[in-house]
């Protein structure tokens, strides 16, 4: 075992990082040790990993070599060579930027400190964590280096200026892995006596002197509070204006201060769905007159009746409306029709839950008939529920068109598709193995069994049982050979089935066994004799090679009965009893037998042993009952023909599917394709069409027709016929495999089905392309001679932040209201106490909830959470959701609100928008107008090519970096001299037209992904022509690239150089402390071209750079002394001019200490490098890495002694 030695200093983040890593490798972690590590071992510093022991002794010392091998082992370092080197990046960072600062504090300025921190806050705005989607080393690392600055320095006020850092460290340091190293961390409050080690005299008074400081600025605080009221930035602000239901909001009061959802969300969905906008007639004379720009339907996957909105729902919905929303805005007849499915189990178990619950009845004590009333009347009080959460989606579905798959309409279709395909022959009655639930007495689909992994022995609860239930055992027992001493020993999972065995089967090419050819072996329990068979899907290796035969209970026994014509004993009813089976057995529940069994064989001594065996056993996942194998006559559909045509529509490419990745599995599906049970004995759902006479099936639609057809089959009268109706009810994914078609009225022949049958898309989620997707397309092709639609897109499958499937028992199943609305750690915890979790796992989700959600979930809004989930769809396969950047989104909104309210303010009450561009636009109107024209374009791809991220990105990046960041901020100037003189008051008019277009165009660009909050905006506007636009943004025209065709790739060249510059002084002012003061900048340019470049956009230099003058010079002109210098590109030096600004001697001196500080970095670096054995026992990694430090240090060095350089020219 590898060692690890650390320092038993509680605060020695170094050691507290290299114990981190090794939580992470829980498989290989070493033994930790806090003692001195042994002369021998020639380290100087802790921790020290030795690997090995004597003479092939492996040492690693340095918490990065240390902490970078652990986290490669639990593979925490970057699944790719991309994220590894990010990685590395980031460690860099930790030991050369933060590391210095946040160790020497008592040297270096709280200041300094900000701004590193200032630049991990940047980066991590977009991101949960430094690297990917899950934790990894660069996260270990970063959060270990900023231990002692959050324990000890970080005041509230600080950490409310570092929100995304704030948010990231809780979000580390409440993982399993630092809470097991480093226990609860209290963070530094602002009295911090208690938790620091005793105080020095000179800390103490530079404590004293910062105290005196804080206070005059909480006094000049207090001042301003009293001149100006305080407000709450993201504070809950509610709609009271009284509104009709339908009527239109009120958009004549003031927007409030700062966006809030409540206020924004109310109001707006009846208005749109009153005027009608969501439904393909709006501004159409009629539907069956041709429209140029095309006609986009597509339908809703329908939802369970009994369902309630989860995110799986959420993010279908956000791209599915999105999409809608973006087809409708560009002109085309647009259909999103809405539906539910009558999920006939989760219906059915619901209903009589309820009956027990409230009448203390089963369902057989109601009957069929009056239970089937019961389910009407339960789905008529409590199945539109998901509709109304649909609503608060936004989801701009034709509610109009919405339908039940047990409407009359509906169960029309699925009669006849089911006669139809009956009579053809590709519908069939056979006797076949199923799953079945002996709690729901039903079959049911592969897709309603969960795979249960077991790793050994494991008791189970089961429907029906008292005690748990023993799984994940092999039990091994013989059969004697009929006519010899010798026996056979097999071995089962399931030791009561071995009632219904009635064979032995080994391998052909097993020598062991070849001498028992056309042996028999005897069943203990009953005169049977049963045959050894030969066949080779008997693995040898397996045990003893031999392996008993149950062709009623196992479906790969099945397969061997059938090719050896062998008996078929079914030993369980419908119940789970035993059936067909000797006493004592006889009656008994089957998990009763199974301990039963099992003593009689050791009573009669053929019992073996029995050991753990790692298994996977099929749960039912709507009533928790272990899945049995069972012979049922089923009704079966033959799917040869139809797989073969759904798999050649995709290799013609006929029908397109999104991302092809999927391709794949869809044909290895589609071609290896078995029948389809779709029998299911329940009482809700569709009755097959079908009665039987004697052991012949007839399909009809009514009970005349079947007769006649029985009649005419038996070549007698039809009085002859008796009839009996099945009454199994249809799986209800045959139902939902015609949603497409019949939602229009097939087979007759209606307006609707004849605009909108084939639709154009198809979006759900990859899990279920198999059950439903391939259903649609097989039954389309089949009853309908067409595709269901064009393409199908698939999305991600939802899983928490840190890539783990969304549990209830793991405590991350977010409800998308719960985001939208908000709720407290308490409510989730409440959650979790009103399910039907066993206690034990309840308390493991409440700590999953408290790690992940330490505060409770913020409210989001709907707009902020539909926003963060196509911000995330990456056409990949799985999608890891962080309720932290849906909370950054919700922030995103209040820029947008802050932008808004600030133009209007801007453009005045009397503003005109003019149709088009005057042509006298400044460079910063042409730029901002390029990166408008850009966005535009990017949204227009990004919508064809269901590429969501570029969508969101492009929007986000336009409204947050370039609008609000750059062009706002630059043309301030213009507006404040509107007033000057004429030119000024022309510059400032064109520069609100172009402002303006931004906004509104900015707003149409958004409105598909956040509709309630761009509404909201969009109608405080003016319009360009008032009497002809529409009504609201989501009928408005969608920005295409011909009319914004603006975009200039040199102007946004030059803009992309000078916010270099810009950027370049901005981070020297930093540097220097000059937050208020301005300072001249002399630009030393390489050529004149750049000059007349600077020159040019000299204001809006000034302007963002908060310079005091921009004055270009050229290479051979002279700069004033007393300048800081930094290197903006190889066209452009900035020299920003400090002298008289600031106190020379004190910054001397500070970069002294640095100087010195680098230098015994550098030295300890050097003396290590020139190890005679370091290059043999230093990993390659950490060799280089040690490279790069020295390298980053030496460069470092040059610029403090450059700087210390102009500083004494000043003096």
């Amino acid at each position: 075992m590898a060692s690890l030695y650390v320092s038993p200093h509680p605060d020695d983040f170094r050691s507290l990082f290299a114990l981190i890593a090794a939580e992470f490798c829980p498989s290989s972690r070493p033994k930790t040790i806090t003692e001195d590590p042994p002369t021998s071992l020639n380290a100087r510093t802790r921790p020290i990993l030795v690997l090995g022991s004597g003479e092939g002794e492996t040492v690693l010392s340095g918490a990065s070599a240390v902490a970078w091998y652990l986290a490669f082992q639990g593979k925490r370092a970057g699944v790719d060579t991309k994220q590894q080197s990010q990685v590395w990046q980031w460690l860099s960072f930790a030991d050369n930027e933060l590391t210095p600062v946040s160790c020497a504090l008592q040297q270096s300025s709280r200041a300094e400190l900000m701004r590193v921190l200032k630049v991990l806050n940047q980066a991590l705005e977009p991101r949960t964590f430094l690297v990917g989607e899950g934790i990894t080393l660069a996260d270990m690392a970063v959060a270990a280096a900023l231990l002692l600055p959050f324990k000890y320095v970080l005041e509230p006020p600080d950490r409310q200026d570092l929100t995304n850092v704030t948010r990231w460290f809780s979000t580390c340091i409440n993982q399993p892995q630092f809470l097991k190293v480093l226990g609860k961390i209290t963070l530094s409050a602002s009295d911090t006596a208690g938790n620091s080690p005793p105080k020095t005299e000179a800390q103490l008074k530079k404590e004293a002197k910062k105290r005196e400081k804080m206070e005059k600025f909480q006094q000049k605080k207090e001042m301003e509070k009293k001149a100006k009221p305080e407000k709450k930035e993201l504070g809950v602000i509610t709609y009271n204006i009284p509104t009709p239901q339908g009527e239109k909001k009120d958009v004549i009061s003031p927007l409030p201060d700062s966006y809030s959802p409540q206020y924004v969300e109310a109001a707006w969905y009846p208005w749109w769905e009153k005027q009608g906008f969501f439904k393909p007639e709006y501004g159409r004379k009629s539907l069956s007159e041709p429209n140029p720009r095309g006609i986009f339907m597509m339908c809703i996957p329908p939802p369970n009746v009994t369902g309630s909105l989860h995110l799986g729902h959420a993010l279908t919905n956000a791209i599915q409306d999105s999409l809608t929303r973006w087809h409708r805005m560009q002109g085309e007849t647009t259909l999103w029709n809405p539906g539910c499915d009558h999920a006939g189990i989760a219906t059915q178990v619901v209903v009589e839950k309820k009956l027990m619950r409230e009448r203390g009845m089963s369902r057989h004590d109601l009957g069929r008939e009056n239970f089937i009333q019961e389910v009407w009347k339960w789905k008529n009080e409590k199945g539109d529920r998901i509709y109304h959460q649909l609503k608060k989606l936004g989801s701009s579905l034709d509610w109009e068109r919405a339908c039940f798959t047990m409407d009359p309409k509906l169960s029309y279709a699925v009669q006849e598709a089911f006669i139809r395909m009956h009579e053809e022959g590709v519908i069939y009655r056979s006797k076949r193995l199923v799953n079945w639930s002996c709690t729901l007495n039903s079959a049911i689909s592969d897709i309603e069994v969960d795979k249960k992994e077991l790793t050994g022995r494991t008791l189970l609860p089961v429907p029906g049982y008292k005690e748990k239930v023993e799984f994940g055992v092999l039990v091994s027992f013989a059969y004697q050979v009929d006519g010899s001493d010798e026996e056979v020993v097999v071995a089962t999972t399931r030791i009561e089935t071995m009632l219904g065995d009635t064979a032995v089967a080994v391998h052909p090419d097993d020598s062991r066994y070849q001498h028992l050819k056309g042996k028999m072996v005897l069943h203990p329990f009953c005169d049977r004799k049963m045959p050894i068979v030969f066949n080779d899907f008997v693995d040898m290796s397996f045990g003893t090679g031999a392996v008993k035969i149950t062709p009623a209970h196992d479906h790969n026994d099945y397969e061997v009965g059938v090719r050896h014509n062998l008996a078929f004993i079914n030993i369980l009813d419908e119940n789970g009893l035993l059936i067909n089976v000797p006493p004592p057995f006889l009656g008994m529940k089957r998990f009763e037998a199974r301990k039963v069994v099992l003593q009689a064989l050791k009573d009669r001594g053929q019992f073996k042993e029995i050991k753990d065996n790692p298994m996977v056993v099929p749960v039912c996942s709507r009533s928790k009952d272990i899945v049995e194998p069972l012979l049922k006559p089923q009704w079966y559909v033959n799917c040869t023909d139809m797989g073969k045509q759904a798999a050649d529509a995709v290799r013609e490419g006929r029908l397109k599917i999104i991302p092809d990745h999927h391709l794949k599995t869809w044909f290895n599906w589609m071609d290896n394709i078995r029948d389809w049970c779709i029998s299911r004995q329940l009482w809700w759902g569709h009755h097959p069409k079908a009665d039987m006479d004697g052991h012949y099936w007839v399909s009809g639609r009514s009970e005349e027709e079947a007769r006649e057809k029985a009649a005419k089959r038996f070549n007698v009268s039809t009085d002859k016929i008796t009839l009996r109706q099945d009454e199994d009810v249809l799986d209800t994914w045959f139902s939902s495999g015609i949603f497409p078609f019949s939602i229009f009225g097939w087979p007759n022949e209606t307006e609707d089905l004849n605009v909108f049958y084939p639709g154009t898309l198809l979006e759900t989620g990859h899990d279920i392309l198999f059950f439903w997707v391939a259903r649609m397309v097989m039954m389309g092709l089949k009853l309908t001679g067409k595709l269901p639609f064009k393409e199908v897109y698939l999305h991600a499958v939802v899983r928490d932040a840190h890539g783990r499937k969304m549990s209830k028992s793991l405590g991350n199943v977010i409800d998308p209201l719960d985001v939208i609305t908000g709720i407290s750690l308490e409510g989730l915890h409440a959650q979790l106490s009103d399910s039907n979790l066993d206690p034990v796992e309840v308390e493991k989700a409440k700590q999953g909830q408290k790690s992940d959600y330490p505060n409770g979930i913020p409210e989001c809004g709907t707009d902020a959470l539909r926003f963060a989930l196509c911000a995330y769809t990456s056409q990949g396969r799985d999608i890891n959701l962080d309720v932290n950047r849906i909370l950054g989104y919700r922030h995103f909104c209040n820029k947008l609100w802050n932008a808004v309210k600030f133009a209007m303010k801007t453009l005045g009450d009397n503003f005109v928008p003019s149709e088009k561009l005057c042509g006298e636009e400044s460079v910063s109107d042409r730029w901002i107008l390029s990166r408008l024209s850009a966005a535009v374009g990017l949204c227009d791809a990004g919508f064809k090519a269901y590429d969501f991220p570029a969508i969101t990105t492009a929007i986000y990046n336009f409204w947050l970096y370039e609008l609000c960041d750059v062009y706002l901020e630059s043309v301030k100037p213009v507006f404040s001299k509107a007033e000057d003189d004429a030119s000024s008051q022309k510059q400032a008019m064109v520069c609100r037209q172009t402002l303006y277009t931004c906004l509104q165009v900015g707003l149409r660009l958004l409105s598909p992904l956040m509709p309630f909050v761009t509404e909201e905006l969009y109608q405080r506007l003016p319009r360009r022509r008032p009497q002809h636009d529409p009504p609201s943004i989501c009928v408005t025209s969608y920005p295409d690239t011909q009319e914004f065709c603006w975009h200039s790739e040199e102007v946004d060249r030059d803009m992309d150089f000078i916010m270099t510059v810009v950027k370049t002084i901005r981070s020297l002012r930093a540097d220097y402390n000059l937050t208020k003061t301005r300072a001249d900048c002399y630009l030393q340019c390489i050529d004149s071209t750049t000059v007349s470049l600077v020159h040019k956009y000299s204001l809006q230099i000034q302007t963002l750079s908060y310079s005091q003058a921009v004055i270009p010079l050229t290479a051979n002109q002279p700069v004033p002394e007393g300048c800081a210098v930094a290197i903006a590109s190889d066209r452009c030096t900035v020299n920003l001019m400090l002298k008289g600004l600031i106190d020379v001697e004190k910054e001397v001196a500070k970069l002294m200490t640095k100087k010195g500080d680098l230098e015994k970095q550098m030295e300890k670096l050097k003396e290590k490098i020139a190890k005679t054995d370091y290059k043999e026992k230093v990993p390659v990694k950490v060799q280089e890495q040690d490279a790069e430090k020295l390298r980053q240090s030496q460069i470092e060095l040059e610029k403090v002694k450059e700087a210390i350089d102009n500083f004494r020219k000043m003096m």
